[in-house]
């Protein structure tokens, strides 16, 4: 199968939005009476700046006119530490394959593409959050646990 690899655009916002919110009805396994409203508003309301000021990039895969997966990256800015000198880093999200389209090699490409992107802005600092489904992908990506954060519950 031939994929196309698309970097979303303002004209995207929607079929982003209706993406993101099928990846969190997947992620967070919530059926289709879950309210997702707000998170759509607040998912557009993001897209629209973050595309706009280069602080996403999203990258839409199709076959034909089909969406089959998805991937982002958001940018950002901390404190400057000794291992991060510049303070950038990037946080990779919303990464989701239709089903009937998994181990095809997508999420990996869109992995590189995601990655590439990432470097191309001068950020080697790039971490993600992943499902137990996504694990090996990312591990086999070269992605490894984090031991010194925390999160607050």
């Amino acid at each position: 199968m031939d994929f196309k690899y698309k970097t979303a655009t303002q004209e995207d916002i929607d079929i982003l939005v209706t993406t993101r919110i099928e990846v969190l009805r997947a992620a967070n396994k919530l059926d289709d009476q879950a309210d997702m409203t707000e998170v759509a508003v607040q998912s557009r309301d993001y897209y629209g700046k973050a595309l706009k000021d280069g602080s996403h990039t999203a990258i839409l895969v199709y076959d034909k006119d089909q969406i089959v997966g998805a991937g982002g990256i958001s940018y950002f800015k901390v404190m400057p530490t000794y291992h991060n000198q510049t303070g950038k880093k990037a946080y990779i999200m919303n990464m989701y394959t239709n089903p009937a389209y998994r181990r095809k090699g997508i999420a990996y490409h869109t992995l590189e593409i995601l990655v590439a992107d990432a470097k191309n802005k001068g950020i080697d600092a790039i971490s993600l959050e992943a499902t137990e489904m996504g694990r090996p992908l990312y591990e086999k990506f070269g992605f490894v646990g984090m031991k010194d954060e925390m999160e607050l519950k």
